[in-house]
């Protein structure tokens, strides 16, 4: 199934899987001359409109991991290479948690630590819903290693997306006019379509030190994640339950398959090298809003083959986990109250082009 132009699908609905029309995010340019223009009290720039959109992201939280035995200590516990993040000008990284049974429990983004001065800390980004159970997971790890690990919530969390509509090329970063302010300002390591993320002292207001830029609902950051299919939390990447193969790991720089061992690696490792995902979370079009789902709720293909599960869902924008057979199909699920939705799934953009959906 090859990534379609924009057009009508079915339900009679505009769509493609990375355009992103649901919030105006696609990739585009700043300014001419990268020009700083003076704001306007809603952080519009007065000599035109917004360029850029920043979202509170209250659903994401912030861990301080510090100590001469940070990377080992990380190393050995997530999905990716911490050893990336000395490299230089890699200073975030997208990952996983994973259980002994190489099912995924946190989805994760590390940061390196500006004040750190030896280059071994890191801030983790995490979901809120899941702070104390990754510090407990954390420090049941940590044995005699030299590591402290602190929550943050004095430190918010936000998501920056370009609004320009120059489709196909990669938007420049935003002007920061306090930098020092800005303790992460790092690209989204999982894809260059999810912009910016930024971490902020909570009294300090973004506006103030990004030019261009206007404030954004939470809501519509989910519908733009939606809307290209990246998974972000527990809803979409429930603990215990998602595979991390299946969640697109790969695609989103999530996973080394050449470092040492970690938790949950065998089997992982083992199905990479076969080659063989039948199942992956895709964005899927409701033709309606469906309210009252049960988790998990069940996909079927018309003639009643199982297809699947759905996981979430902002009006008529979701994620759901789609066996690949049955990828090019229209689908149906069943509410709570019995009724009967169809959806599409789609493959994005920022996929690999030599993705095969059978």
């Amino acid at each position: 199934m090859e990534p379609s132009a924009t057009g009508v699908n079915r339900f009679n609905v505009p769509w493609h899987a990375s355009s992103a029309q649901h919030g105006g995010f696609v990739s585009g340019q700043r300014s001419p001359g990268g020009r700083r223009e003076t704001r306007g009290r809603r952080g519009h720039s007065r000599g035109g409109p917004a360029q850029f959109a920043c979202y509170p992201l209250p659903h994401r939280t912030v861990l301080r991991v510090r100590g001469e035995d940070t990377r080992p200590f990380l190393q050995g516990i997530i999905t990716n290479d911490v050893e990336l993040l000395e490299e230089a000008g890699l200073t975030a990284l997208y990952s996983h948690v994973l259980n002994v049974q190489g099912r995924t429990l946190y989805d994760i983004m590390l940061y390196s630590l500006k004040e750190d001065d030896a280059g071994r800390g890191v801030f983790l980004e995490c979901d809120s819903k899941m702070k104390e159970s990754i510090l407990k997971h954390l420090k049941m790890y940590k044995l005699r290693r030299k590591v402290n690990i602190d929550p943050c919530p004095e430190l918010s969390v936000w998501a920056v997306l370009s609004k320009q509509k120059d489709a196909g090329q990669e938007a420049s970063k935003p002007e920061l006019s306090s930098s020092d302010k800005a303790l992460v300002w790092d690209s989204d390591p999982r894809t260059q379509e999810m912009g910016w993320r930024l971490v902020l002292d909570s009294q300090v207001d973004p506006l103030h030190i990004i030019s261009s830029c206007q404030k954004g609902d939470t809501a519509e950051y989910h519908k733009h994640r939606y809307s290209i299919g990246l998974p972000e939390g527990v809803q979409d990447l429930p603990p215990g339950v998602a595979l991390p193969l299946e969640s697109n790991i790969v695609y989103m720089q999530g996973i080394s398959f050449s470092k040492g061992c970690y938790i949950g690696q065998e089997l992982t490792a083992r199905t990479h090298h076969t080659g063989v995902v039948r199942k992956r979370l895709m964005p899927v079009r409701l033709s309606a809003p469906v309210q009252d789902l049960e988790e998990g709720a069940a996909l079927q293909t018309q003639s009643g083959k199982p297809a699947g599960k759905h996981r979430a869902a902002v009006g008529q924008l979701g994620l759901s986990l789609i066996r690949l057979a049955h990828a090019k199909e229209t689908l149906t699920l069943k509410s709570s109250d019995d009724t009967t939705v169809a959806l599409e799934a789609s493959v994005p953009d920022w996929w690999p082009k030599d993705v095969k959906i059978d």
